[in-house]
């Protein structure tokens, strides 16, 4: 069990650096080098990219909501991996 909530707490720090990406940096010069695309494409793409890391934002939440539960919240944990 430990193992998994490790792997948990690993999944939700992944999605909190695809928020910082999509919602910070996605016109940033980072930003454009990780995703490869163009400063004009990066602006008009801007709001979609930013719905995106709001997403992953609400997913790294759910996980660690569910680790902080403990075994009580292996079934949010569950949820939203598959969500």
């Amino acid at each position: 069990m430990i193992i998994a909530n490790i792997l948990v707490g690993f999944v939700a720090f992944l999605h909190v650096c695809f928020l910082v990406l999509e919602m910070f940096l996605w016109d940033k010069p980072f930003g454009l080098r990780t995703f490869g695309h163009t400063k004009e494409f990066a602006g008009v793409s801007k709001t979609l990219a930013m719905n995106q890391g709001l997403y992953n934002g609400f997913l790294a939440a759910g996980l660690v909501w569910g680790l902080y539960l403990g075994s009580a919240g292996n079934s949010i944990m569950f949820f939203v991996r598959f969500v």
